[in-house]
């Protein structure tokens, strides 16, 4: 089915009472979006920080009377609103996809460094003897389209991995565990709080044709102790600043620890959670993007 959209250009200050009065309107969803280029980093705890010029969209059902509904926005802007003018209100059809069919073909196999392949699942490989990793991320993060999953295969590429233990800490869909697997590590874990990226991980461990004894997946609270050759995290900034003594603890001495999930400005806070553990290398960037690695102490 086709859907009707409506948009509503406003401030932070305003777009509580504008989601109350679309979902008022019937209204299947309401979402927010950046109106400019405005980035926000991380938020606050607690805290759900918006842009200072911010579109909020409303989703409705085709058949939805536009006229009566857009006469409802007005007269309800009035009563929130007296005698400020009324912003700015754009209605469009939305054209019905499969949108499912959409994302899949467009996700393509790609390269990541000399050896590896990352290849959705439901495509042949382009180079059957390269090291081929076959994906389907179902509800967890991770492609290797983000830039910072494709810094972490680029880095895992390039590293000596025979007879590794390998963790993935916020594993998603266990791309980099996996990735490691199949570029010659012996063993490894995934953690992550999602209990939909264990299951995907696992999916997608068995899409290797790995055993399943090879790689074993925990909620944070469950991760075994077991000193890593490696550990990677492609998390964000907080978090891992957070973790730094967690992470530390779980890579052995000499061992290497691979942090992704990073921006640009965010390295010296990350360098200065991880310096006393680690023996940190030059950072490496992608679209903004960072990669800091390093050897444990």
């Amino acid at each position: 089915m086709s859907w009707l959209q409506i948009k509503i250009q406003t401030n932070p200050e305003n777009s509580e009472p504008y989601e109350d009065l679309l979902l008022s309107a019937g209204c299947a969803a309401v979402t927010f979006e950046d109106t400019e280029d405005q980035p926000i980093f991380e938020p606050d705890l607690g805290t759900t920080p918006l842009w200072s010029k911010t579109t909020i969209t409303g989703l409705f059902s085709a058949e939805h009377n536009l006229e009566e509904t857009l006469l409802y926005i007005k007269q309800g802007h009035q009563q929130l609103f007296p005698g400020i003018p009324a912003p700015t209100i754009k209605a469009e059809i939305l054209e019905d996809k499969d949108w499912e069919r959409e994302w899949m073909d467009n996700y393509h196999p790609m390269q990541f460094g000399n050896r590896l392949w990352v290849c959705p699942s439901w495509r042949e490989a382009p180079d059957p003897d390269a090291v081929n990793l076959m994906l389907d991320p179902g509800l967890a993060f991770g492609t290797g389209t983000h830039p910072t999953t494709a810094l972490c295969l680029e880095w895992l590429d390039g590293q000596k991995l025979n007879d590794n233990y390998i963790i993935d800490y916020g594993c998603g869909s266990g791309i980099l565990g996996i990735a490691g697997l199949l570029l010659g590590a012996e063993k490894a874990i995934g953690v992550d709080i999602d209990p939909q990226a264990l299951q995907a991980t696992k999916d997608n461990l068995n899409r290797n044709n790995l055993a399943d004894d090879i790689l074993h997946v925990y909620l944070p609270e469950n991760t075994p102790s077991d000193e890593a050759d490696v550990v990677i995290a492609n998390i964000l900034a907080g978090p891992l600043v957070q973790l730094a003594p967690t992470l530390s603890k779980l890579v052995k001495s000499g061992g290497s620890i691979c942090l992704s999930g990073l921006l640009s400005p965010q390295e010296q806070e990350i360098r200065e959670a991880y310096s006393q553990y680690f023996e940190l290398d030059n950072v490496s960037e992608k679209d903004g993007w960072i990669r800091i690695t390093g050897t444990k102490r």
